[in-house]
């Protein structure tokens, strides 16, 4: 699969308003870092640095559940990016 292991039974679907951009990752939070526009924050600190933001930007749509679900979500969106095969449509 494109955006999560095989075999991945649960996993949240989200949205990041600042890129446009849905996938899906198996961690499911209300907001989560974008994989696309932002990174995770280095929260290794110096004594003169600030604590960097980890709020997140992508937000969650949806929790998808069971492993058929989750694999036919990934490779629905994974189309547009990787030209996958959609025959099981």
């Amino acid at each position: 699969m494109y955006y999560v292991p095989d075999n991945t039974v649960r996993c949240g679907m989200y949205d990041c308003p600042v890129c446009g951009n849905r996938f899906l990752d198996t961690r499911i939070a209300p907001k989560i870092p974008c994989i696309y526009c932002d990174e995770e924050p280095d929260m290794e600190v110096g004594p003169d640095d600030e604590m960097p933001d980890a709020a997140g930007c992508a937000v969650l749509m949806s929790v998808i559940e069971g492993a058929e679900e989750v694999e036919q979500v990934d490779a629905l969106l994974s189309l547009a990016t990787t030209g996958g095969d959609y025959n099981w449509i």
